[in-house]
């Protein structure tokens, strides 16, 4: 059995106690196999009533809380967790499971081969409607967009990101998937004229990992702005099922 990453995960059997490292991934087990989920870190928020133990954050979990935990496996991700932590945990006999998603398609696949080899599942309902809303081709373009992430300085969504990926699929064009000139990248720091500057119909800002709020982030902008959910930008899961009916439903 190996991860995203290629890496050996040794199950003898399907993952009966899991630690999520992961508030997306938190949240798509404890939908499909709430029994099996013992520890999330407190970035985990969904679902609302989750009650497991809590092992702190996604850079800095306590991996001594973690191994007292006993998990079979432990879940964890490329981009939101680090790779000494993973080590760590391997090096103390845990198996760990890491995913690398950066694309809708990504996201699909990799959840459905967790559930499916590590956790021994069938394809939960969600997983199967998110697989009937994202599966096919991308929808033609309609609205033109630009997503910060952060402020002071600003930061905003680059390519290749899943949420780059996930806006190109509801037909939403990423003006600055490339950045301005001299600052391309995953997520590009910008100036609020770079953004104003790009053209786009609308910009989205979302209430993570930045809080925006109607009375942080719109007065610095020239360019018509909209409040949205973070989770639905960013968190693959069960977010993708409500995600689809947001950003294809999008005013033009």
């Amino acid at each position: 059995m190996r991860d995203d990453l290629g890496a050996d995960v040794p199950l003898p059997g399907p993952a009966r106690r899991v630690v999520s490292l992961v508030p997306s991934l938190t949240e798509a087990i404890a939908a499909s196999a709430p029994d099996r989920l013992v520890g999330a870190t407190d970035w985990c928020t969904h679902p609302a009533d989750l009650d497991v133990t809590r092992v702190r954050g996604t850079k800095n979990p306590d991996l001594a809380a973690v191994r007292a935990l006993s998990p079979d496996l432990v879940v964890a991700n490329k981009e939101e967790n680090r790779e000494l932590d993973v080590r760590r945990l391997r090096d103390a006999g845990i198996a760990v499971w890491v995913t690398r998603i950066e694309t809708v398609e990504e996201a699909l696949a990799s959840m459905t081969r967790l559930l499916d080899e590590a956790l021994a599942l069938s394809l939960p309902e969600w997983l199967d409607d998110a697989w009937g809303l994202w599966g096919g081709p991308p929808a033609p373009s309609r609205l033109r967009v630009a997503v910060p992430i952060w402020r002071d300085p600003w930061m905003v969504v680059g390519s290749p990101t899943y949420t780059d990926d996930l806006l190109t699929r509801a037909g939403l064009t990423n003006v600055l998937a490339h950045g301005p000139a001299g600052h391309d990248g995953r997520y590009p720091t910008v100036t609020p004229d770079d953004i104003d500057a790009a053209g786009a119909d609308v910009v989205l800002l979302p209430d993570e990992p930045y809080v925006f709020t109607a009375d942080d982030g719109p007065e610095a902008l020239r360019t018509p702005t909209r409040l949205v959910s973070g989770r639905l930008l960013t968190w693959y899961g069960p977010a993708m099922v409500e995600a689809h009916a947001v950003l294809t439903g999008l005013p033009e």
